[in-house]
């Protein structure tokens, strides 16, 4: 009996404020973005593809921006995230987005080329640098510190939303609005 309990207790004990150790680490920040970052991307391409190309000229209401317009949206959030993650934004110069190209094609190009940049720029980022602060809107006429990595993901989620407006514009357009995250009317899965 005397040996069970000298067993029992020649344990290494811990501590009582000692950290236990480290476990195995999960992705890193860049790692677990670009998992979204590249699920997402082919999604957005493929409503892209499927809207009709005499109708990039729909404005469904005054205050709505043009199918290319809202098209082009998409690359301009590509733009948005690797000044971010790089250089940080200038809100001391006035904003001058650029006109949308007149093509779908053109659009698509362009997305895909910022998304492959972004991409790249991401792998080679430690969680340090994506942890490193932007300065950035927080709240109207409010300039806060963001760190890079948020912004990232804000400028993904805003892309998710733009996505959602441009499904509304292809069923106007009476085009087929592919599978996104589920089947659609076009796209039924069963």
């Amino acid at each position: 009996m005397a040996k069970k309990a000298k067993r029992a207790s020649s344990k290494p004990r811990r501590k009582a404020n000692a950290r236990p150790a480290a476990r195995a680490s999960g992705p890193s920040a860049a790692q677990a973005f670009l998992y979204t970052f590249e699920k997402e991307h082919p999604i957005t391409v493929r409503l892209l593809n499927a809207y009709p190309a005499d109708k990039l000229d729909l404005k469904p209401h005054p205050k709505c921006k043009t199918a290319r317009e809202l098209a082009w949206m998409f690359c301009s959030e590509q733009w948005a995230t690797l000044t971010a993650i790089t250089t940080g934004f200038d809100f001391s110069k006035p904003f001058a987005p650029k006109p949308a190209p007149a093509t779908m094609a053109e659009i698509i190009a362009n997305l895909d080329e910022g998304h492959r940049k972004v991409a790249e720029t991401l792998k080679g980022m430690t969680d340090a640098q994506l942890s490193e602060t932007s300065k950035f809107m927080v709240a109207p006429k409010t300039m806060g510190d963001v760190p890079k990595i948020a912004l990232a993901w804000l400028f993904l989620c805003d892309q998710i939303h733009h996505r959602g407006q441009f499904s509304i514009y292809l069923r106007m357009a009476d085009a087929k609005v592919p599978s996104i995250y589920g089947p659609t009317a076009d796209e039924p899965w069963v």
